[in-house]
């Protein structure tokens, strides 16, 4: 008898709230996994046809402005501010303010409208917002309680950015890390880690296609190429510094030089299209995912300013309001900018522009485990010693600089020992 109440007194003290809460999750995170997945896919699609067509009819640039006149409509029209965007997704889940579900439509007709008439933007800022404001209506919906909607936000988060870009690693790991810098929420991991692995396999079942790169070069770690690594990531980190500035400061001239948002749209398109002929090439126009792929597996660029021109036509671009997300661009800067130095250093160019690639990627997020992980799927786990040093690097000389103004910190990166008490979710 003893015996007995003792099994129900550990049922009910220990394993039934794990198991309640493990079932909770495997029915909630598959459910946003299929759901994610699949808006996703349909988002995957409709960028790459937006490309295809931008490619094959170059004339679609001079619709930008009228392309930007819309996304300011639309937007204005939903009351939805057109400068919050990642940020807005970031706070639902810090604070609860559950990003609306309308930000899914917009984000994705603005992404389409920016890369058919040649903006230059990314497409996971974009999955971001897509996936939290889905995770959150759905936490919402299952009447979950206030911090599992917060969880569920992030889990939206990794399902859209896994199924987008294809690295479901990543993307369970980065939502929980990109919240608050010097703090993973490991609770979250099990629906974030459930419904990027779902999500995945359910935009690959729609056929999208996993970005993979094939890395030539001597990829083990050594004394030799450990101090010229060393180097590089110092310079990725004074790009990723670059790259925030940059982004920051465009958006602050646009709002305060030019406060109607009509005018500063248009405004933005003209810069745009006289940047676009006058360097006379469209290959900085878009996500530019093709020049990222000659730099890596060919060791190739299209210019050797090309890092720099590609971080300035993205400032324009998101800067005056057009959509898409920064991270692409990010991959495009850090790439050419490896693949440029590198061989400066006596790196192979296409070991360094995958290792700029996550280092940049690295500074501008703060989130160097997602970075990590990054470099892994994208490239495969040989360099992954390459990948630690880099990012370790990276990390902290990039300080507190952040493409996101919402993400959070524990405390400065320098003297930051670990807490002497407990740290509440989220940094509260």
């Amino acid at each position: 008898m003893q015996f007995k109440q003792l099994l129900r007194q550990k049922w009910e003290l220990g394993l039934k709230p794990y198991t309640r809460t493990f079932l909770m999750w495997l029915v909630c995170a598959s459910i946003a996994g299929v759901a994610c997945g699949a808006v996703g896919a349909v988002f995957f699609h409709l960028v790459s046809w937006a490309t295809g067509m931008r490619q094959a009819h170059p004339w679609l640039l001079y619709l930008l402005p009228v392309g930007g006149l819309v996304i300011v409509f639309v937007y204005q029209t939903c009351r939805m501010g057109t400068e919050r965007g990642t940020n807005a997704v970031l706070e639902s889940a810090q604070q609860g303010k559950r990003a609306p579900l309308r930000l899914t439509p917009l984000i994705i007709m603005a992404t389409f409208i920016t890369h058919l008439l040649g903006g230059s933007a990314g497409r996971e800022g974009a999955a971001l917002q897509i996936g939290g404001s889905m995770g959150g209506w759905l936490g919402e919906k299952m009447r979950l309680n206030r911090n599992s909607q917060r969880v569920m936000v992030l889990a939206g988060m990794s399902a859209v950015f896994a199924a987008l870009f294809g690295t479901p690693l990543t993307a369970a790991v980065f939502s929980m890390e990109v919240i608050c810098v010097g703090v993973i929420y490991h609770a979250a991991l099990l629906p974030c880690a459930l419904a990027s692995l779902i999500s995945y396999g359910t935009a690959v079942m729609l056929g999208t296609k996993p970005e993979r790169f094939v890395v030539h070069g001597a990829q083990a770690l050594s004394l030799d190429n450990a101090w010229r690594a060393t180097l590089l990531a110092v310079g990725c980190a004074v790009l990723g510094i670059l790259f925030c500035v940059a982004m920051h400061t465009a958006s602050h001239l646009y709002q305060t030089k030019l406060k109607n948002q009509y005018l500063r749209i248009l405004v933005g398109s003209a810069l745009i299209i006289l940047f676009t002929l006058a360097v006379g090439t469209r290959a900085y126009n878009g996500a530019g995912m093709d020049v990222v792929e000659h730099a890596i597996t060919e060791g190739e660029l299209v210019h050797p300013a090309a890092f720099i021109l590609k971080l300035l036509l993205t400032a324009i671009t998101l800067g005056c309001g057009f959509r898409g997300g920064e991270i692409v661009p990010t991959f495009f800067v850090g790439s050419t900018f490896g693949c440029l130095v590198g061989p400066l250093l006596g790196l192979d160019p296409g070991l360094a522009a995958a290792l700029a690639l996550v280092a940049t990627f690295c500074a501008v997020t703060n989130c160097p485990i997602a970075s990590i992980l990054l470099g892994v799927e994208l490239f495969g786990a040989e360099p992954l010693l390459l990948y630690l040093l880099v990012c370790a690097v990276s990390y902290l000389l990039s300080g507190h600089y952040s493409l996101y103004s919402s993400q959070m910190t524990l405390g400065p990166k320098l003297t930051n020992p670990p807490p002497e008490k407990p740290v509440e979710s989220f940094c509260h």
